[in-house]
């Protein structure tokens, strides 16, 4: 019996996650091609020792070296075990419900302009908003709004920091929003890949709070242009948690 404990939980490499450093921004998570890494309360895990290599390809995303290489007594890499945990996440953008969200409607000025006669104060201003659906499981790269336009990708934090985020960033932009720490990241990664390489956007405008998971979308979304494989013009704003802009690069 103690022999075959040692042949199962033999000492070899894996990655160790110090929580205390770990702001949940999923950079790890989108260069783990095992699926061994998720974000789980906010902070990145190890789903299972036997999905991990040990190889590290999830080390130098961490914006706060939060990622160690660790020998520890752990079962063996699984490659049967990863396809299998691979094969069996949801399918990008599936619900389990027949949500009319899904349901993909290109909002025109005309529908979507204050009809109120008369001038119009600054707390009525008509909405800008184009597209229909806006979250990024319920976008996909086959809605129109996509092809050949300039788009923008939003952190969900921003139009609530941002009083006039309508006014600056949305006009005559296709929008999709998302939150870097909540979301499942590598489906994200899947999502955004697939409408860079399908719908080949004008451009790409990322708006994002300064709170440290934030920052990962920029990773996340600087690798699904690469590897789209197109060139994409793109601007990132930084917004504060106060609602100032505090740096647009």
């Amino acid at each position: 019996m103690r022999e075959e404990r040692d042949v199962l939980m033999a000492r070899r490499k894996v990655i160790e996650i110090d929580e205390d450093k770990c702001t949940g921004c999923g950079a790890c998570v989108t260069k783990c091609a095992e699926g061994a890494l998720q974000i789980v309360d906010g902070k990145a895990r190890v789903v299972n020792d036997v999905f991990c290599d040990g190889l590290g390809a999830c080390l130098g995303d961490c914006p706060e070296g939060a990622l160690r290489i660790v020998e520890r007594e752990a079962p063996d890499f699984d490659e049967k075990a990863v396809k299998k945990h691979l094969s069996t996440k949801a399918p990008i953008g599936e619900e389990p419900c027949g949500c009319p969200s899904h349901n993909p409607m290109i909002l025109t000025a005309e529908s979507s302009k204050d009809s109120r006669k008369g001038a119009v104060s600054r707390d009525d201003l008509p909405p800008q908003l184009r597209n229909w659906p806006v979250q990024w499981r319920l976008v996909t790269s086959a809605m129109p709004f996509f092809k050949g336009k300039d788009v923008l990708i939003a952190a969900d934090c921003v139009p609530f920091a941002y009083r006039d985020f309508h006014g600056r960033f949305l006009p005559g932009k296709s929008l999709i929003i998302g939150c870097p720490k909540l979301d499942e990241q590598n489906a994200y990664l899947e999502k955004l890949t697939e409408i860079f390489r399908d719908s080949t956007p004008k451009s790409l405008e990322l708006v994002h709070m300064e709170v440290p998971c934030c920052f990962g979308l920029e990773k996340l979304v600087g690798e699904a242009i690469r590897r789209s494989g197109k060139k994409i013009p793109q601007r990132t704003t930084v917004v504060g948690i106060k609602g100032e802009v505090l740096e647009t690069k």
